[in-house]
């Protein structure tokens, strides 16, 4: 790959958030093989506050985007923190996206296309571009707007 994802990530004047700790029993991510595997983040801000509420209700699907690219923002520090430079990325694999919202709410994709977008433009459209699934949910840990976990090709 002849694309430096850790300049893209300064060319696109883009902060990254603490790396999010576990709150419980669990890893923020496992590297098995080539595979980096992350664990569910959120919208972790860089004042380490999460962005909270119900897509739908008190928030409108374009803060869900923002939520959602704020959580990719999360998940770059947890890569940039297990391997030490983003370049060590050879592809996004697989991403699953969580939103919080009313039962009426339908609009996940777009919601989940914030984190998506960003990866793209990170990584680059053949790379940072995988398989991908989007859904809603009632409730997600510590009332988070978006929860969203992915899998990485690592070298």
């Amino acid at each position: 790959m002849n694309w430096n994802a850790d300049d893209k990530l300064k060319e696109l004047g883009l902060t990254l958030p603490p790396a999010p700790k576990a709150i419980g029993v669990y890893k923020p991510a496992v590297v098995c093989g080539h595979l980096l595997y992350t664990s569910g983040h959120g919208p972790l801000q860089t004042d380490g506050s999460l962005i909270r509420g119900v897509v739908g209700k008190e928030a409108t699907k374009e803060d869900g985007y923002a939520a959602a690219r704020q959580t990719g923002l999360a998940l770059l520090a947890t890569l940039q923190k297990e391997l030490g430079s983003l370049n060590r990325v050879k592809r996004l694999i697989k991403l699953l996206g969580m939103v919080q919202c009313t039962p009426e709410f339908d609009q996940h994709p777009a919601v989940v296309n914030g984190c998506s977008e960003l990866f793209a433009a990170v990584f680059g459209a053949d790379h940072g571009v995988g398989a991908r699934s989007a859904v809603g949910l009632t409730s997600l840990p510590l009332g988070m707007m978006v929860e969203i976990e992915a899998i990485f090709e690592i070298q």
